[in-house]
């Protein structure tokens, strides 16, 4: 019975379709999907105050200029610095060419000649804690690292940083007026100096037609 039993086993056969389904019981894998976000930035520009002067052009200085006060003219000057050390913010303070037809009409309200930026996110342009009024017509931008981004006008009026600030934009300011001043000087100069030349030469030749024409009278007289 044993040999029958076992000749019976050995007479069982395996179909390729037992294996086939035997082996994907064993491959079955679970699928995962996965969700991958990408962002992308979208204005990639630096902020003109935050890069190097010697590494920007008079016409980048002129659009930043005419896209901050929506001017046509190019600005007269423009000043471009950072301070560091104990209280440290960047800058850039222009000369429009031309005086704001109201620059007198607004003495009872805010000055809005600069924007205030603290680290790089804007705070607002009505304060009269960055520049004093003889100075505003002054136009920029102040980017400091050292006031609070909740930064109010009543914390401002108290902030020593801010006034720190405002003496560096004074000091700068006055400076590019006086550079103004000694251009225009000079310029003055030049001119005076083009003119007395010129008077000279117009002299000199004035002289030399009247020489020439004493000469032709003696020689005349003398064939008479």
């Amino acid at each position: 019975k044993k040999d029958e039993e076992k000749k019976d086993d050995d007479d069982v056969e395996v179909s390729d379709a037992d294996e086939e389904d035997d082996d994907k019981k064993k491959k079955k894998t679970k699928t995962i999907k996965e969700k991958k976000v990408e962002w992308e930035v979208v204005n990639q520009t630096k902020a003109i105050w935050l890069r190097a002067p010697k590494d920007l052009k008079k016409d980048e200085y002129n659009n930043f200029f005419k896209s901050l006060t929506k001017e046509f003219d190019d600005p007269l000057d423009v000043i471009h610095f950072s301070a560091e050390g104990e209280i440290e913010f960047k800058a850039i303070l222009f000369v429009p060419k031309k005086a704001p037809y109201d620059m007198f009409d607004k003495l009872q309200t805010k000055q809005t000649n600069l924007k205030l930026y603290v680290r790089r996110v804007f705070i607002s342009d009505e304060f009269d804690d960055l520049m004093p009024r003889y100075l505003s017509f002054i136009r920029g931008v102040v980017d400091s690292e050292d006031l609070p981004l909740n930064v109010s006008r009543e914390m401002l009026q108290q902030s020593r940083v801010l006034k720190v600030i405002k003496k560096k934009l004074v000091s700068k300011a006055l400076e590019m007026i006086k550079r103004l001043s000694e251009a225009e000087e000079k310029a003055v100069e030049a001119m005076s100096s083009e003119e007395e030349e010129a008077e000279e030469e117009a002299k000199k030749e004035a002289e030399g037609k009247k020489e020439e024409e004493e000469k032709k009278e003696g020689e005349k007289k003398e064939d008479d």
